[in-house]
């Protein structure tokens, strides 16, 4: 059986996932180089990277490599989740209606908004003495 490859990007806040999609494959999981439960202590951020595979049932039939930068590992967590995504719906077009449902294939514009001058941060102000 020959090994088949797909490949989805995934973004969230400033974080960019490349990912690979290996099959046949017994469901590791490489995050540059290191292991998934290694580069991922949290469980919560698991949960987040597994998602799409839960909701598909594809849990354990691929093979995923990912080259993640950027961000922190919540953003990254998220940019691969949002690439597992896409890079599933090259493999099976049929999933997409699954997994936009789900709300997976939607890029989370949600960033850092900059802190503006003669503030103190983005929103928050310089405390205002009136005496």
């Amino acid at each position: 059986m020959e090994v088949q490859r797909f490949y989805g990007t995934g973004k969230r806040k400033t974080a960019i996932a490349r990912v690979w999609l290996k099959m046949p494959g017994e469901g590791r999981i490489l995050v540059n180089k290191r292991d998934f439960e290694n580069y991922f202590p949290r469980e919560t951020l698991r949960l987040i990277v597994l998602q799409p595979f839960r909701l598909t049932d594809t849990l354990g039939k691929f093979d995923v490599l990912v080259n993640v930068k950027g961000g922190g590992i919540s953003g990254q967590a998220g940019a691969i989740r949002h690439g597992i995504s896409r890079a599933l719906v090259v493999y099976n077009p049929d999933l997409r209606t699954i997994l936009k449902k789900a709300g997976l294939l939607t890029r989370d514009a949600r960033k850092k908004e900059r802190k503006k001058y003669g503030q103190r941060g983005a929103r928050a102000r310089f405390q205002y003495s009136k005496r």
